[in-house]
């Protein structure tokens, strides 16, 4: 049985932390190793908070959310977003002083074993497992419309330069640049999804007890990148997820690997309610492998929307972020629009770029070497706010508004249905999430 997920089950008991490896700081001496040093007594105690994260700190599987209002100051941002800066500015202390103690997701991480891989070539990640103790993650934040999240590994491959969620590795003391080159496979993904839906509710209180919670599968970690053909995190998760019936479920993905699930797709979309997202963010090759270095091809994600869509399947596409000066030229944005709905895409939307520190730590620089033109266009509107400007975002609001009629493209079902409630909080949420 693989070590990543068994069907066997689940153990309700939190197994300890492995204590007899230790791992040197140089993880590249051995691939036997972790990805992180610390000595036997360093290992103190895991604390942790709600949901799994480091205690004082929101679980890093939900994402922070965009500002409900244009404008809104940096105070009026995210639980998670401060959160996690605030656990970025606590690693950059821990990191210097060599004696700190790990804990929470940091000393799980520290202690991961190596994760055999099939793979050869010198470009590929590092690969760890991961013992979390819940695959099944509450979202603390207030401001995305919905109530939990899974994210099946812990960082990605595809190596997007702008994304937003190279802030989670963070939270294991690890800098945002290694987003893409430890990547952490969670253990048991079956029986522990079978636990954590003890806690799920098929009546959400955003919702007035109406309809089921929401479970948003992707939302800091793409579900279908490489690591999924190996170790198949998330096709455990989805199978559990078909035995059920009632829920509700998004998933969000930049991989053409999705079609592969067509089959429980299916039998989970008989059962339950289930919306399927693929982000194309350009239809331009050149630029796509520049932003998204390992990512599947835009016609790739094309293809792999119609191919959804004639299985039956409720497919719409995001088309986030829209990144200023790079793929909001004229017409662009509406190309992507009209490649979907030709591929049979039934929803469309975006989200102009937002910047978290560590984030902005890998983008800025990018843009300066590759893009040097827009440098100073970037520093000024990012270097010490994560939004672009109101103005800016105002104008790409009206213009994905102006898109959507266009092409007459619906609401994602699970967000029309969170619209009805009538709750004020999401709906502002959703009404700015245009841009």
């Amino acid at each position: 049985m693989s070590p990543v997920h068994s069907n066997s089950t689940p153990d309700v008991r939190r197994r300890p932390a492995q204590q007899t490896t230790l791992f040197p700081a140089d993880s590249t001496q051995s691939t036997e190793q972790g990805p992180k040093a610390r000595t036997g007594s360093d290992l103190a105690p895991i604390v942790t908070g709600p949901g799994g994260s480091i205690s004082g700190c929101p679980t890093p599987d939900c994402p922070p959310a965009f500002s409900a209002e244009h404008g809104a100051p940096r105070h009026e941002e995210s639980r998670t977003r401060d959160a996690a800066a605030h656990c970025g500015a606590e690693s950059a202390r821990c990191s210097a002083d060599a004696s700190a103690p790990l804990v929470g997701i940091a000393r799980l991480a520290a202690n991961s074993p190596a994760a055999e891989t099939q793979r050869s070539s010198p470009e590929r990640p590092e690969y760890f497992l991961l013992p979390v103790k819940s695959i099944l993650n509450r979202c603390d934040s207030k401001r995305v419309p919905f109530e939990w999240t899974i994210n099946p590994y812990r960082g990605c491959e595809f190596a997007c330069k702008y994304c937003y969620a190279r802030y989670t590795h963070e939270y294991m003391e690890l800098d945002g640049s290694e987003f893409e080159k430890k990547i952490f496979v969670k253990q048991d993904a079956a029986p522990l999804l079978v636990q954590d839906m003890r806690k799920y509710s098929f009546a959400s209180k955003s919702s007035g007890g109406v309809y089921p919670e929401h479970i948003a599968i992707g939302t800091a970690t793409d579900p279908y990148q490489p690591a999924e053909r190996e170790y198949g995190v998330t096709r455990a998760c989805l199978e559990e997820l078909a035995k059920r019936e009632g829920l509700s479920v998004s998933l969000i993905t930049k991989s053409n690997q999705i079609v592969r699930d067509i089959d429980l797709f299916k039998k989970i979309a008989e059962r339950s309610e289930l919306s399927l997202n693929i982000t194309i963010t350009t239809l331009r090759p050149r630029l796509a492998r520049l932003l998204e270095p390992r990512a599947p091809r835009p016609d790739l994600r094309l293809a792999a929307v119609k191919q959804l869509r004639d299985a039956g399947l409720a497919v719409g596409v995001s088309a986030c972020p829209l990144i200023p000066g790079m793929t909001d030229r004229d017409g662009e944005l509406e190309a992507v629009a009209a490649a979907a709905k030709n591929a049979g895409a039934q929803w469309f939307f975006s989200n102009v770029l937002f910047l978290m520190p560590s984030s902005a730590k890998q983008f800025l620089p990018f843009v300066r070497e590759k893009f040097p033109k827009l440098a100073k266009q970037y520093e000024e509107w990012y270097a010490k706010n994560g939004y672009a400007p109101d103005e800016y975002r105002k104008q790409m609001s009206q213009r994905v508004a102006r898109i959507r009629q266009e092409y007459g493209f619906v609401s994602r079902p699970w967000e029309e249905k969170t619209r009805k409630t009538k709750q004020p909080q999401l709906s502002l949420v959703l009404q700015g999430s245009a841009a």
